[in-house]
C-alpha cells in the first residue's frame, strides 16, 4: 500500500464522524478532491481538512469537483486554507 493510501485512511480515522455525516456524493467530492492533492506537502490530515472543508461551502447541487470549483471561489479557498492550517 502507498503510503499516502495509508495516510489518507489514517486520517479518515481521524475526521470520520465529519465525513460520516456527510453523504454519498459528499464522501466521493472529498476522496476525489483528496486524492487531487495527494502529492502535496501538506499532511493528509490537513488535506482531508481543507477538502472536507471545501466540500462543505458547496451547493448540494455543484456538479464540478472540488479541484475546479475552487478555481473560481477564492473566498471559500482562501478560509478553508486558513481553517486547515495548509497555506
Amino acid at each position: 500500500m502507498k503510503p499516502y493510501i495509508f495516510a489518507f485512511f489514517l486520517a479518515a480515522a481521524t475526521f470520520g464522524p465529519t465525513i460520516a455525516s456527510a453523504g454519498p456524493d459528499d464522501t466521493k467530492w472529498v476522496a476525489q478532491c483528496t486524492s487531487d492533492n495527494a502529492g502535496d506537502k501538506a499532511g493528509p490530515e490537513v488535506i482531508l481538512k481543507y477538502c472536507t472543508c471545501m466540500n462543505n461551502k458547496m451547493n448540494d447541487s455543484e456538479t464540478q469537483p472540488i479541484s475546479a470549483w475552487e478555481k473560481t471561489h477564492p473566498a471559500e479557498r482562501a478560509a478553508c486554507d486558513k481553517e486547515s492550517g495548509w497555506r
